[in-house]
């Protein structure tokens, strides 16, 4: 293992979370944009595409965790066996996953994502396309999803279900919405919260 400073990761905690919560920003100002274009040349149907792109977030964020987790008992079993201080052992495991956050796989969470999503009942693609055509997206956003994890408290995303009561804090309503409507028909990003507070609107559409 390679030797990691005592505390790095609350020292830089505040930075950390600032360039995170800007990188999911930009995801969905850059990324999001460009997998709405490519989806486009083979769905006509603009709900589809957003449904599409919402679940890919969605399922991002869950297969990050996922893999943030596994990734963290391996390296809290390995540091156990020699670890003395100063810091606690959950420093140490934290200071080193945020070292070596290249040793994470992304393309794992990519691939799981993927496979989420072909079994999803909600969205449907042409037979002849694969959603590996928004990788670039869904790698995106497992990144951002996986660095989330690592901050104090960590970050995530609302969960949000169609149909739900329209929250003015949670989302902004999309151009095409019905803006007297009281429910959200679908969603088009999601929110991201902190400790159950929301830092970043998410996207919906209300129709009635």
């Amino acid at each position: 293992l390679r030797s990691c400073s005592p505390g790095r990761a609350r020292r830089t905690n505040a930075s950390r979370r600032a360039c995170l919560v800007a990188r999911f920003g930009d995801i969905y100002a850059q990324e999001r944009l460009d997998a709405e274009t490519l989806l486009r040349t083979y769905i006509s149907d603009m709900e589809m595409v957003q449904r599409i792109i919402f679940i890919a977030a969605v399922e991002s964020f869950h297969a990050a965790k996922m893999a943030y987790r596994q990734f963290k008992v391996r390296v809290r079993e390995t540091l156990s066996l020699g670890h003395s201080g100063p810091e606690s052992l959950e420093d140490a495991v934290l200071d080193y996953i945020v070292r070596h956050e290249d040793l994470y796989d992304v393309q794992a969470s990519v691939n799981e994502v993927i496979r989420s999503m072909n079994i999803n009942p909600k969205i449907s693609f042409p037979p002849e396309i694969d959603f590996i055509v928004i990788s670039t997206l869904i790698r995106e956003l497992c990144r951002v999803a996986f660095s989330m994890q690592t901050l104090i408290p960590p970050l995530d995303i609302a969960f949000g279900t169609d149909g739900e009561l329209f929250s003015e804090t949670k989302y902004h309503r999309s151009f095409d919405s019905d803006f007297t409507a009281a429910l959200v028909a679908y969603h088009v990003w999601p929110a991201l919260m902190e400790n159950d507070v929301v830092i970043v609107k998410g996207e919906a559409v209300t129709k009635r």
